[in-house]
């Protein structure tokens, strides 16, 4: 039976590449966005198909529809953009699943967040299990994505709890591949765009703050085990790849790959940037069944192929 999802955030990273493997599943599936950080060029290849439907609409506004399941990834998730305009951000966040929550509850669907490890601030446990609160600044420049998110969060606990919605939680960790945006400051392809023009690669601090890296199809296919997931299963769950990797061996692994001449220099460390950041996956080992198979040089690979030819 072909499903009609509805996909907020559907023309951006994640959501484009989540929208294709829910068309290749066999469904139907309708992608909301607003193109601030979305782009037409991430869906371009899947408008020709009779069964894909793209909208142009801000999710901070309600939205009604018919629907069998929602994914709710509506949000600018880099720095650059989520503090261009801060205060869109959290509303973004916090109207945006109000309302698309509300739309769980009216049509009686399952709804799944993405959610993210920035929850966990500047953490103070290592690796980051699911039962951690965080150590977030409330009122630091990234507060209006790691605050709107955390109050995401609320709320789909909160639409549970009280009017009975399926709800689906993941934190997604840092995650690259194919159909990143170039400028979207994100450090993987930041280093990849500095390295393929010989620029210099710029680190922040000594290089030393660690990142675990997830390929995108590993991700794609957390989300959808989540989703499918038994109705017990709320969340939050991580979803990320534990093997952990200073910024600086990223950086000499991509010079590496890309066979570059780029110089590395290192710049002052931005407010609130965390120091460490590993996902534990007990969880979504256990309740999903799921866990990474494509580890960074093969992932690297392909994102560095796909930045050569744009």
């Amino acid at each position: 039976m072909r499903k009609r999802i509805l996909v907020t955030g559907g023309a951006g990273f994640i959501g484009s590449h989540l929208c294709e493997r829910l068309l290749n599943d066999g469904n139907e599936v309708i992608s909301l966005d607003n193109y601030f950080t979305g782009s037409k060029e991430n869906i371009f290849s899947l408008l020709s198909n009779p069964y894909f439907e793209s909208i142009r609409h801000d999710v901070t506004m309600p939205y009604f529809i018919e629907v069998d399941e929602i994914y709710n990834l509506a949000c600018p998730a880099s720095p650059i953009h989520y503090q261009y305009n801060a205060i869109k951000t959290i509303k973004t966040s916090v109207m945006g699943a109000i309302n698309m929550l509300g739309l769980a509850k009216r049509l009686n669907v399952k709804i799944l967040q993405a959610s993210t490890s920035e929850v966990y601030g500047d953490p103070h446990i290592h690796p980051q299990q699911e039962t951690y609160w965080g150590n977030v600044n409330p009122i630091g420049i990234r507060s209006c994505y790691d605050e709107g998110k955390r109050c995401a969060e609320t709320l789909f606990m909160d639409y549970h709890r009280m009017n009975d919605v399926q709800i689906k939680v993941i934190r997604i960790f840092n995650t690259y591949g194919p159909k990143m945006n170039p400028n979207d400051g994100r450090v993987v392809s930041n280093f990849i765009v500095q390295a393929l023009k010989g620029q210099d690669i710029t680190l922040y601090g000594d290089g030393s703050q660690t990142r675990s890296f997830q390929y995108v199809d590993d991700l794609i296919e957390g989300i959808i085990k989540m989703m499918a997931s038994s109705k017990e299963i709320t969340g939050p769950i991580n979803i990320g790849n534990p093997n952990e990797f200073s910024i600086l061996e990223l950086a000499q692994k991509i010079i590496y790959l890309t066979n570059s001449k780029s110089k590395i220099i290192f710049l002052p460390l931005p407010s609130d940037d965390p120091k460490q950041r590993q996902p534990d996956i007990s969880i979504a080992k256990t309740e999903l069944n799921w866990e990474p198979n494509i580890q960074l040089i093969e992932g690297l690979e392909k994102t560095i192929s796909y930045f050569k030819n744009l």
